[in-house]
């Protein structure tokens, strides 16, 4: 027996939802089974390939729905959870009460949390931890932003550590892990240490990176890490360096997209006004209301850095 678990790649949440759908359909369902993880990743021409869905059965978690007839579980927080209008219909007309959406969850971790004890009476005490910290890090929960940039607490090393590695090899072998494992175990295994350092290193001197590109105008900063070579950071880093911002906006390049990264300040000093994932919507993303997200071809550079700057007025009205 074969289960096929394809999760939203380096990110935490991801990882952890990942983590809880195995124990749940292990403690729940079937035991003697091999779990299988594919890391999904938004791209400009997103598609679900017959050859993702090679399980007996095959989940979906943290990530958008297919109608594949293969597809037997989904659990989903995102606004911008469909690719097109016909995904959605097809997933009002589910009956098989697997596939399960709810937008309203910080994480898709805790949703899947939730719909496990209230339907199927299953509730893992020994993951009570797992589920707080992938609301705490999805939802941006920190008490500050200084908080959240020091990277103190275990689960915050291995978000690290998630986001910023190559390839799905340590995220899957982290998630595996979080099954069965408390997070300060996980993140003191030598070769998660491995990962930690250079990557904590990469961090320290995105601080830097970041405060010498970012502009503050009008409430939003803004940054573009092209020609760094950066393509990820810790997303708090602006409202730590500009604490008095409400939006940020950025271009990086990675191997396989250009990315326009759209956030919002938890600790904004002023109301915030703007639902980032319908802004991100109109350039073929999305995301949640207060961060969102764009994928371009990895050629189309100008075309993310226009919608960048179209997006970055936007938001200072």
């Amino acid at each position: 027996m074969k289960v096929r678990v394809l999760y939203h790649d380096h990110c935490f949440d991801g990882a952890a939802s990942a983590a809880f759908f195995t124990r749940f359909y292990r403690d729940t369902v079937r035991r003697d089974c091999e779990f299988l993880y594919t890391g999904m990743a938004h791209k400009a021409s997103q598609l679900f390939e017959d050859s993702l869905f090679d399980g007996d059965e095959n989940a979906i978690v943290d990530f958008k729905y297919s109608p594949h007839p293969r597809l037997s579980w989904w659990f989903d927080h995102h606004q911008s959870a469909f690719l097109t209008p016909e995904d959605a219909e097809h997933f009002r007309r589910d009956s098989s009460g697997r596939k399960l959406y709810d937008p309203s969850f910080r994480s898709c971790t805790g949703f899947i949390a939730t719909v496990a004890r209230e339907r199927w009476h299953y509730d893992p005490q020994d993951l009570a931890e797992l589920v707080t910290w992938a609301d705490i890090v999805d939802g941006a929960q920190y008490a500050s932003a200084r908080e959240a940039v020091e990277l103190g607490a275990p689960a915050m090393k291995l978000t690290l550590v998630i986001e910023g590695t190559k390839g799905s090899d340590a995220v899957q072998t982290i998630l595996r892990a979080m099954t069965h494992e408390s997070l300060a175990a996980i993140i003191e295994k030598p070769q998660v240490q491995e990962w930690y350092r250079p990557l904590h290193e990469r961090h320290l001197r995105s601080i830097g990176i970041i405060r010498n590109r970012a502009v503050s105008d009008g409430g939003v900063v803004f940054f573009d890490l092209v020609e760094d070579g950066l393509d990820g950071y810790n997303k708090f880093i602006p409202y730590d360096l500009f604490p008095d911002s409400l939006y940020t906006v950025s271009v990086s390049v990675s191997t396989f997209r250009t990315k326009v990264s759209v956030g919002s300040n938890p600790w904004a000093p002023r109301a915030l006004k703007h639902n980032l994932a319908t802004i991100c919507e109109h350039y073929g993303g999305g995301g949640h209301s207060k961060v969102g997200a764009i994928s371009f071809e990895t050629h189309q550079i100008e075309q993310a850095r226009q919608a960048a700057r179209e997006i970055t007025a936007l938001l200072k009205t």
